[in-house]
């Protein structure tokens, strides 16, 4: 791409350009990070979390999908290989067949449990390295309204 055409983009485009950049960057640190101690990926921890927030710890698959931004395909790979380590079940649903729910086990709750402290530590201090207090009620402020429905 000429570097004219470079020089020429908006600010809206290089804020998201930037967005995208610091996401994969941050995201690509944090999973290194849950894969070496935990031997989960980020999207591992993001679907335990979900589920375990979830009433019952259990919930459609198909919703789960949608929560997680996967594809049908995607949460089923993810989920086999969650059910593999006995993280999570399979349930049917009673009163549909084509209902199937995924079940946060015992196991499974341990092992967010054990992988939430270390994360959490590692995103605290991803943050605190390039941030003052005032920097992240910026950021924080700045990308809420971001994910608010435009007016």
């Amino acid at each position: 791409m000429p570097r004219q055409v470079l020089s020429e983009q908006s600010s809206g485009i290089r804020a998201f350009v930037a967005l995208l950049h610091a996401h994969a960057t941050a995201t690509r640190q944090l999973n290194a990070q849950l894969t070496a101690d935990h031997g989960l990926t980020i999207n591992d921890y993001e679907v335990l979390l979900r589920l375990a927030r979830a009433p019952e710890r259990r919930m459609r698959r198909v919703d789960l999908a949608d929560q997680v931004l996967l594809t049908a395909s995607g949460i089923t790979r993810l989920l086999d290989g969650l059910e593999r380590d006995g993280f999570v079940v399979r349930a049917s649903c009673d009163s549909d067949r084509r209902v199937v729910y995924a079940v946060l086990t015992d196991a499974g709750v341990a092992k967010l449990n054990e992988a939430t402290n270390t994360h959490f530590a590692q995103i605290d201090e991803l943050f605190a390295e390039r941030f003052d207090e005032d920097d992240l009620e910026t950021v924080t402020g700045l990308l809420t309204r971001l994910a608010e429905p435009a007016a």
